[in-house]
């Protein structure tokens, strides 16, 4: 089973150390494959819809693709981001942002539509449960049909710091979480995903999407008829 974790930070703070918990009960440590932000991807998006034409005109397209290959090739993906100032990182933001072309609404990968995913964040206070929902959020739009959230409050500035009580909590919940993605051998998008794509499928159609490539390569994938991207 292949697993690419994408980091929200550079460090290896409390949600990192949740975060590889979790993908190594999951998966063996030669199947996992990391990722840090800002590290392997340090751009903002710039707004030039250029990837929506053609992929390989972003700006960061090198480094972004590098991230992109294994997550298309990936079966579970796990992301972590530390809960800063009640969300998600700036540097996650910024991965969904960059990312942004892979939504239903534009150009949506096949692939993503039978993956698991599972989205950790950490807080010393309050707000972990709100960070990961921008990730889940992106998720569903990508179409990934099977997401699940752990989202803690360590009472805690870092990893060290945290007491034992709850790292055996965490170390449970974890354990529950890597059981529910093995547990799920197999996924598919439910009605919600189904609608949505439906929806972005007749936009298309009537040319309300954002351009002539876009709208080519629904037609290429054969989904303006009767081909859908989970068949």
């Amino acid at each position: 089973m292949k697993i690419v974790v994408i980091n929200g930070q550079n460090h290896k703070g409390s949600t990192y150390n949740v975060g590889k918990m979790l993908a190594e009960k999951i998966g063996r440590p030669e199947d996992i494959v990391e990722f840090f932000l800002p590290r392997d991807l340090n751009h903002f998006c710039a707004g030039c819809f250029t990837c929506v034409e053609d992929d390989t005109k972003c700006p960061y397209f090198e480094e972004k693709s590098r991230i992109m290959t294994a997550v298309e090739a990936a079966d579970v993906l796990v992301f972590t981001t530390p809960t800063y100032c009640m969300r998600a990182s700036a540097p996650m933001k910024s991965f969904i942002d960059l990312t942004f072309n892979y939504w239903m609404s534009h150009k949506p990968r096949k692939c993503m539509f039978s993956k698991k995913a599972v989205v950790v964040s950490t807080a010393a206070g309050s707000g972990s449960k709100k960070a990961v929902k921008d990730v889940k959020t992106a998720m569903f739009y990508w179409g990934v049909p099977y997401t699940l959230t752990y989202g803690v409050n360590v009472q805690a500035k870092n990893w060290n710091g945290v007491k034992d009580k709850k790292k055996a909590k965490i170390e449970k919940a974890t354990t529950r979480l890597a059981n529910k993605v093995l547990r799920k051998k197999r996924v598919k998008p439910g009605f919600k995903t189904k609608a949505m794509f439906g929806l972005m499928r007749m936009l298309q159609k009537a040319n309300l999407g954002s351009g002539e490539a876009e709208k080519a390569y629904w037609e290429k994938n054969g989904w303006l008829e009767k081909g859908r991207p989970w068949r």
